[in-house]
C-alpha cells in the first residue's frame, strides 16, 4: 500500500521592487486620540526629568557606580513613553 505524500509550498521569491508606503498613496492613521498622546508626552518628560534627579543626587551623594544602573530602565520608560507620543502609537 503506498501513498503519495506531496506538500505544497506557498511561492517563496519575494518581489523586492515594490513601491514604498509613500510611494503608494498610503498613510498612517494615529491609534490614540490626541489627549493620550499628551499624557504619554507628559510621562515620558516627567520620568526623564525625575531620572535626572536621581542621578544627580546619586552623583552628588557619590554613590556606588552600580547603584546608577537601575536608571538605565528609568530611562528607558521616558523614551517609551516620548516616543509613543511622537509616533501617535
Amino acid at each position: 500500500m503506498l501513498t503519495n505524500n506531496s506538500v505544497c509550498f506557498a511561492k517563496t521569491s519575494f518581489n523586492n521592487s515594490s513601491p514604498t508606503d509613500e510611494e503608494d498613496g498610503e498613510f498612517c492613521i494615529s491609534n490614540i486620540s490626541p489627549l493620550e498622546r499628551q499624557k504619554r508626552l507628559r510621562f515620558g518628560v516627567s520620568q526623564f526629568i525625575v531620572t535626572l534627579v536621581v542621578l544627580g543626587l546619586l552623583i552628588a551623594f557619590d554613590a556606588d557606580r552600580l547603584w546608577r544602573l537601575p536608571l538605565l530602565f528609568m530611562f528607558w520608560a521616558a523614551a517609551v513613553g516620548y516616543f509613543q507620543a511622537r509616533d501617535k502609537t
